[in-house]
């Protein structure tokens, strides 16, 4: 399911809303959400270091994976994912 909402909602923003760039993080050591990005097209850019919050704090940061989209990237084409438009 998050495979799926991530090529529509990418979709959407990289055609009718016509932005150039999309940037996706996640937190480190969460390798399905790095899995789910990267079937969706979105390389793997670095690490930005101390990038976001520790779960339930405002206090702490923790380090996280970078991944990017850009608008002239090819839809990825996934086996068992009818295309990103479709409903």
């Amino acid at each position: 399911m998050a495979t799926r909402a991530l090529l529509l909602a990418a979709h959407w923003a990289l055609t009718e809303l016509g932005l150039r760039r999309l940037e996706l993080d996640h937190a480190l050591g969460h390798e399905a959400s790095c899995r789910v990005a990267e079937r969706c097209g979105f390389g793997y850019e670095g690490t930005t270091r101390g990038a976001i919050f520790e779960a339930g704090r405002h206090d702490a940061f923790r380090d996280a994976h970078l991944h990017a989209r850009l608008a002239t990237d090819p839809e990825p084409d996934l086996p068992g994912i009818t295309g990103p438009v479709a409903p």
